[in-house]
């Protein structure tokens, strides 16, 4: 009909209401129920309220539609209209009825067969589209629709490394989808592609690992591939792929070592890789094309191809990550994964939205789209799906990848239930996995506890990312002494009530940290905070401000190039500014030796230091003395000996621009005695045995 417009919705279990733009008066007519195009049922006169150009019509019917049909609304003049049942998602009892707990979605490989199985709860028909290896042409197999809205098929034969998608009917709307479990794909998600996973070698080098009880033992060390290995100031072969990552025996042109025997040489014991997951800003084939840290995920269970060295070859980045993984245990470092679970690259085109409309991402009470990440979109944790989506996703790179941990981006966002779901998970396969994320309370959900910060308590043995830290310790270490208080809290984790209210439970949730990868560097910190100061001071204070980071309660958290006062140019976010801004300078390296060979005495000096990644809150708080000299913070701690006898160490981190004494000093390290008076360096660190 001309100049109209109709449409139809679901908006309860048995309601219909249809709406009329038209410019011609609506009249009244009958209005059939088409389902599966075979059975038509008359439907009983509607509620109308109509104004000039505008109808709503509301038909209540004697019955529940039930999801998984084809359903249209016939008029005589208007034609047949599809019934949109998007909105059966928001009904109360959805999650209950069609939650399904089972653990074959996606490709099941065998040699005789594969199973292939998707959830689209609303959807009437799914279509497989499956190519084998050097076939001209895809085959299409149908899905039959099981319980809790899961569509299966069983292909009989050998189809490893078989192309595959689906074409999804959603409100008689047909969509080509990339299947949100596939665990292979080619080059940029164009195809996924069946894997045979019994072909790879599950023994993950865990037995060259130490074991550790506490997050508070973890020393961190954030890289990103690319910007660790790209730099031609090295002899890495791979230069910005997982291969580069772990290639042995390269140096710099200096001949210092890189790469992984540099990351190796530090003494961390946890190496936390920024998104490895499949990431749509770059193109995998012409990666150099456009730059991007990849936190906007697109496939989660599929490795990033830009990293591998052959994007279309699906076992390629498989085997380069699992080889990555060993190296690094065979160091004796652990892998965390950083991963994305609060949004999506592209909220309308995603294959969530493709396979179940309406289903995985938060709205607000007014039905808008929640945005609290800033990108556009929040994923919806709260729902069972998608909290299963994450739980699976995480136990698939523990058990195939054998990595050991995981960093939550923006963990705020994502409901406390799914986060010690997983955890709890995680650990009935090793106890030694680490959970912590970025707590930040960025938005609030009735009813729904999120996991930020501020529910600290309810996740006991999950870390957080210390701001109060981050950000009193900067600015002391920079000269600003009005934050030495704070200070003193924070450098005894932030889990005690002193000076300020605690902000933990205890030190293995405190994440302590000066700079991450989407913060100012701590040099550039200090270029803009003060202008006048030089270089050298600058060196001097990173050094200082490292060095209370590794030696304080809780968990210390470096970012690449942290160890040598590297600079992003004064940017902070540098995201998608390239290689010039992100990538590690090698050439600094070997000018700041020094400060490299000063980092790795400190990270010794904390392995030494027990006390220091102590999990007994009543210890900690025996054996370790705050105060200050001179607005120099002064830690006095009682540790253990080789021979389990009781010994003191003094640490006194002085920030100010002048020399102070220290009167009284017997045994002195890192110092010059005179007349049993020491005399510490502005801007250094002092340590009394």
């Amino acid at each position: 009909m001309k100049d109209t417009y109709v449409n139809a919705k679901l908006i309860e279990p048995n309601l219909i209401r249809v709406s009329i733009f038209s410019s011609i008066f609506f009249d009244y007519e009958n209005v059939y129920l088409i389902i599966d195009d075979k059975e038509e049922i008359k439907l009983d006169k509607p509620k109308i309220s109509s104004l000039p150009s505008i109808a709503l019509l509301e038909f209540l019917l004697p019955f529940n539609i039930e999801l998984g049909h084809s359903y249209f609304l016939s008029f005589s003049t208007c034609g047949r209209v599809p019934l949109d049942v998007s909105e059966a998602t928001d009904f109360p009892d959805f999650d209950k009825e069609f939650f399904y707990g089972g653990n074959d979605l996606g490709a099941i490989y065998s040699k005789k067969e594969t199973s292939f199985a998707l959830w689209a709860p609303l959807a009437s028909k799914v279509l497989l589209c499956l190519k084998e290896k050097n076939a001209s042409n895809f085959s299409i197999y149908p899905l039959i629709r099981m319980s809790c809205g899961v569509f299966k098929t069983i292909v009989k034969g050998d189809f490893d490394g078989a192309l595959y998608h689906y074409l999804v009917t959603n409100n008689e709307v047909q969509a080509r989808v990339n299947d949100p479990y596939a665990k292979g794909s080619i080059a940029n998600g164009e195809e996924n592609v069946v894997i045979d996973f019994s072909k790879l070698d599950k023994d993950f080098k865990l037995d060259h690992l130490k074991k550790i009880t506490s997050l508070n033992q973890a020393i961190i060390y954030e890289v990103n591939v690319r910007d660790m290995t790209i730099s031609n100031h090295t002899d890495i072969t791979n230069k910005g792929k997982f291969k580069g990552l772990y290639e042995k025996n390269k140096t710099t042109l200096g001949g210092l070592k890189a790469g992984f025997d540099y990351i190796s040489s530090l003494g961390i014991t946890h190496l936390q890789l920024m998104p490895v997951s499949d990431f749509k800003s770059v193109d995998e084939l012409n990666p150099d094309d456009k730059y991007n840290w990849g936190y906007d995920p697109s496939q989660y269970f599929v490795l990033e191809g830009s990293y591998s060295t052959n994007p279309n070859d699906p076992y390629c980045r498989i085997k380069e990550f699992l080889e990555l993984v060993k190296s690094y245990h065979e160091a004796g470092i652990r892998i965390v994964m950083d991963v994305v679970f609060n949004h999506v690259y592209e909220y309308q085109n995603s294959v969530f939205e493709k396979v179940v409309p309406n289903y995985y991402f938060r709205k607000k009470e007014n039905g808008v789209l929640s945005n609290a990440s800033g990108c556009g979109n929040d994923l919806a944790t709260e729902k069972r799906m998608v909290s299963k989506l994450i739980l699976d996703c995480c136990l698939f790179y523990v058990k195939t990848y054998g990595v050991d941990g995981f960093r939550f981006d923006l963990m705020g966002l994502i409901d406390q239930n799914t986060i010690l779901n997983i955890q709890s998970e995680l650990r009935k396969i090793r106890d030694d996995i680490v959970i912590y994320g970025e707590g930040w309370a960025m938005d609030s959900i009735k009813g729904i506890a999120l996991a930020n910060m501020h529910n600290y308590s309810n996740l006991p043995e999950v870390g957080f990312f210390n701001d109060f830290y981050r950000e009193n310790v900067k600015k002391y270490c920079s000269g600003d002494m009005s934050t030495l208080d704070k200070v003193k809290n924070a450098y005894a984790g932030s889990c005690f009530d002193f000076i300020v209210p605690k902000h933990f439970l205890a030190p293995s949730q405190s994440l302590n940290y000066i700079e991450c990868h989407d913060n100012h560097t701590y040099f550039d910190f200090l270029s803009l905070s003060n202008s006048s100061m030089g270089l050298e001071e600058k060196l001097k204070r990173i050094n200082l401000a490292n060095a209370l980071l590794l030696l304080s309660i809780g968990v210390p958290f470096i970012h690449a190039g942290q160890e040598i006062g590297q600079s992003k140019y004064n940017k902070d976010n540098t995201y998608n500014l390239g290689d010039k801004y992100n990538k590690f300078s090698y050439s600094l390296l070997e000018e700041r030796k020094d400060m490299y060979n000063y980092f790795k005495g400190l990270i010794e000096l904390r392995k030494n230091l027990t006390i220091l990644s102590s999990s007994s809150l009543s210890l900690i708080d025996k054996n370790i003395d705050i105060s200050e000299i001179n607005n120099a913070l002064k830690v006095k701690l009682i540790d253990k000996g080789p021979l389990n006898e009781d010994y003191e160490i003094e640490l006194i981190f002085n920030p100010n621009r002048f020399d102070i004494t220290l009167e009284d000093a017997d045994k002195i390290s890192l110092g010059k005695g005179k007349d049993n008076r020491v005399l510490i360096p502005a801007c250094s660190l002092f340590i009394k045995k």
